[in-house]
């Protein structure tokens, strides 16, 4: 069991620095979009990102039977990810708009923000109960990203407007504890009912809300414009990279928790530094290096201790199917990976069930 462990401890911190890579991804795509070819349209870009979730998830969910189906999931919780839909539009708008009013220190200081309100959501919706250690790990995590900002400041990468730097912060502020909502609903959705159902639900309202303020915001610059093959492979790098991220994020969500994701997603921007190096011919320096390490010696420690939750520390008299609404029924394979942890090592020891236990560890989704 140990093991098992170990492995799957190794492969969520691979992926999260796999995620941190795609972010990176859409990093550069978008900088080259702005800087080479004068595009700025942010809808665009997110609409064709919710568009491949819509073709893909959305498809999966028609093609159900069942409970589970997609009728069923709108009439009993379409609401929900109509707002989960408005708000995950929401915060990938606003952190581009900010870039028009404040600057790049700004942004990656206050997008740490993230951080706190996510554990105080997890601590107050999914019931997670955070040890000292995991506080440390935070603020060692925090140290690291102060760390990459000093690093810019003497690099002279202090860059972006200041026309309304109260403005700018503020957007920053606003996207990140959207993106803390998203991450914790996007966690109590595949944990307690299903991956594809989050996907393509998100996807499905993502695109007509994606859609509508594209129409509104953008009406002037999409026209404008000039297509290129250049232009065309540019959008296509950033659709997918953005595709790959929802689709692989509630994985790596699943096997540790939103807070553990988003404490290695925060060496993104330093992946992106090291490729501006090349790319846009960054200066270097040491401490983008020493921020790494300290980021991942914090995501390290972070995950070195479980984070239990209200649920498992209850009497054994709770059953999972108590603290899960009415969709748990439509995943029995999920909610029995809800059960707390003793229980599953206890029946791990006996036959047949030790084989699936160690399957279920070591596998994504």
């Amino acid at each position: 069991f140990r093991k098992v462990k170990n492995t799957l401890y190794i492969h969520t911190l691979a992926m999260g620095q796999g995620l941190a890579g795609l972010i990176c991804g859409t990093a550069i795509t978008s900088q080259f979009l702005a800087s080479n070819f004068h595009v700025n349209t942010p809808m665009l870009q997110s609409f064709l990102n919710y568009l491949l979730l819509t073709v893909t998830y959305t498809t999966m969910l028609l093609c159900r039977t069942g409970d589970g189906n997609f009728l069923q999931i709108l009439k009993r919780r379409w609401w929900k990810y109509l707002l989960l839909g408005l708000v995950d539009v929401e915060a990938n708008y606003t952190v581009v708009k900010a870039y028009q009013y404040t600057t790049i220190t700004s942004i990656q200081l206050l997008d740490c923000f993230v951080i706190p309100v996510l554990m105080g959501l997890s601590w107050w919706i999914l019931k997670a109960r955070y040890r000292l250690i995991h506080s440390v790990a935070v603020c060692i995590c925090l140290l690291g990203v102060g760390a990459m900002v000093g690093a810019d400041l003497l690099a002279g990468r202090d860059q972006g407007s200041t026309s309304n730097i109260f403005l700018g912060d503020g957007l920053v502020l606003l996207s990140a504890s959207l993106y803390a909502v998203s991450n914790v609903c996007q966690e109590y959705t595949v944990k307690n009912l299903s991956r594809v159902e989050f996907l393509g639900m998100v996807g499905l309202f993502g695109t007509i809300i994606s859609t509508i303020q594209m129409v509104i915001l953008e009406r002037n610059e999409i026209p404008a414009i000039q297509w290129s093959w250049e232009v065309g492979l540019l959008f296509a790098a950033y659709a997918l990279c953005m595709y790959a991220l929802y689709s692989f994020m509630p994985i790596v969500i699943k096997l540790s928790s939103a807070t553990s994701v988003n404490l290695s997603l925060l060496t993104a921007d330093l992946f992106g530094l090291f490729c501006g190096i090349f790319l846009f011919h960054y200066n270097f320096s040491g401490l983008y290096i020493v921020s790494l390490v300290v980021i991942l010696i914090g995501f390290v420690a972070f995950n070195a201790v479980p984070t239990p939750t209200a649920a498992t520390d209850s009497s054994p008299s709770s059953s999972p199917a108590a603290t899960c609404e009415e969709g748990c029924s439509e995943n029995p394979v999920d909610a029995q990976e809800l059960q707390p942890t003793e229980d599953r090592r206890k029946r791990s020891t006996s036959g047949p069930e030790q084989s699936y236990s160690s399957t279920e560890l070591g596998t994504r989704m």
